[in-house]
């Protein structure tokens, strides 16, 4: 008798459940935003999800997902732009995933992140992504290149309230908003370093540089020609050979280099490209032959290493900058820009080949 009573109370409770359109009605908006509020979907502002958690709760619609859409609605959205370059590259490959974990990993917020590669490393390239992010970003990151284009971009995106980062290559100094990356003319001395101590005879030494907008490529430069002048002198330092990041210009470079100078002793790739200088050396020299250092751990590079073509790897600790990163960015997108403004550098991760 008392399981039959039950049952007919448990009907009538059933009947009495208001149902998404009632809850539509005492939120006052339309059905179809109630189903995008208890199903997390974008696109709806605070306060309209705010209104249908407390509609819910007033009329009793029971839905398993209200603690977590109000925990959500607690929680700042913050859009996270990032436009970086050579999508089809490795690193840039690694660097956009580390990105897009970093924002996934922050419980605090409601963190969505665009990642976008410019077509080329050309001024005109960099800026149409970099305005097209700004249109759906509250902050913004990049590894642009220094040209007075970009830099009248970002002091204009932050005088509008959109502060934007530096990654890897410290651009727009003085309107950007941080500057994340290493400390370039440490990791060129560190280059240098390793190429004159692997090396038993003096002879000459080459750089590779992107190009002569890559200011932290250039610092790197730098950071090799003054700690071969200050501690060996008997060495001498081959005209920098632009290279454009590509491989296919490093690989032909570097064939005439040791084609022209049989004497070449250490080759330091500042930038992207080393790809091609690892298949040069893999045509014409020895393992060992010629110290070659590079920038960022790869597959190309990690097999190199291994195969003894390759004397040093100084990689960027992406894990680290991209954590620290966004860190900053929401305290950017709270505080606005021009709070905070510096440079924040990392320590390099160094691979040689018995780190493996």
């Amino acid at each position: 008798m008392q399981a039959a009573t039950d049952e007919i109370t448990s009907r009538w409770r059933m009947a009495q459940r208001p149902t998404l359109k009632d809850l539509a009605q005492a939120a006052g908006v339309g059905v179809a935003t109630v189903d995008r509020v208890l199903n997390g979907r974008p696109n709806v502002r605070r306060e309209t999800l705010q209104r249908v958690l407390e509609a819910a709760e007033r009329i009793g619609y029971p839905t398993r997902v209200l603690a977590a859409r109000r925990s959500e609605a607690d929680r700042p959205l913050v859009r996270f732009g990032f436009v970086l370059h050579k999508g089809a590259q490795e690193f840039y490959q690694n660097f956009a995933r580390a990105l897009q974990r970093a924002v996934a990993q922050r419980a605090d917020i409601r963190g969505r992140a665009v990642v976008r590669f410019a077509s080329s490393q050309a001024p005109d390239d960099f800026a149409r992504e970099i305005r097209e992010v700004a249109d759906i970003s509250d902050v913004i990151a990049t590894s642009a290149i220094n040209h007075p284009t970009l830099s009248d971009i970002v002091a204009e995106l932050s005088e509008t309230g959109t502060p934007v980062f530096a990654l890897l290559n410290d651009f727009a100094q003085g309107v950007r908003q941080n500057y994340l990356g290493l400390n370039n003319v440490k990791v060129g001395r560190i280059a240098a370093w390793m190429i004159v101590t692997q090396v038993r005879d003096p002879g000459k030494l080459a750089v590779f540089v992107g190009g002569n907008r890559w200011h932290g490529h250039l610092l790197r430069e730098t950071g090799f020609q003054s700690y071969i002048r200050e501690f060996a002198p008997e060495f001498r330092i081959l005209d920098a050979v632009v290279n454009l990041e590509t491989r296919q210009v490093t690989y032909e470079a570097t064939l005439e280099l040791l084609d022209r100078h049989p004497d070449l002793r250490g080759i330091y790739v500042a930038g992207g490209g080393m790809e091609g200088a690892i298949a040069a050396l893999r045509e014409i020299r020895p393992p060992g032959k010629v110290a070659l250092v590079v920038n960022e751990l790869t597959a190309d590079s990690r097999k190199a290493l291994s195969e003894r073509y390759v004397t040093m790897v100084i990689a960027t600790p992406l894990e680290e900058l991209c954590r620290d990163l966004v860190d900053l960015m929401i305290t950017a997108a709270r505080d606005g820009a021009g709070t905070g403004a510096g440079q924040h550098f990392l320590t390099p991760q160094l691979f040689v080949p018995e780190s493996f």
